[in-house]
């Protein structure tokens, strides 16, 4: 079953350069991972700014893989001293709503 997991990430004024620069090389990295759909980095315009990872994996086995790679793991602690709080992280499994 496919498993759609959404971050949301506040980084410290001023640290958002570094932010993304952080960010590229996990992006890059997990894109080319076995059961990995989609995965995108996109910011809120307005309010808060936050970061925003949209993912899209295969199924449990391929999200549990993904937060166990060296890029996953490199990427939080470099991206602990830039964030405000501990990332917002929601996963859901899809309905079928089209029967």
């Amino acid at each position: 079953m496919p498993v759609k997991v959404v971050a949301f990430v506040s980084v410290k004024a001023g640290e958002d350069e570094a932010f993304v620069a952080a960010a590229q090389s996990c992006v890059t990295a997990s894109r080319a991972e076995t059961g990995v759909l989609q995965y995108d980095l996109w910011r809120e315009p307005e309010g808060e700014r936050r970061f925003v990872f949209d993912e899209l994996y295969v199924d449990d086995a391929a999200v549990q893989a993904h937060m166990a790679s060296d890029h996953f793991k490199a990427f939080g602690l470099a991206s602990r001293e830039l964030a405000t709080a501990r990332p917002t992280i929601v996963v859901s499994h899809p309905i079928d709503v089209a029967r």
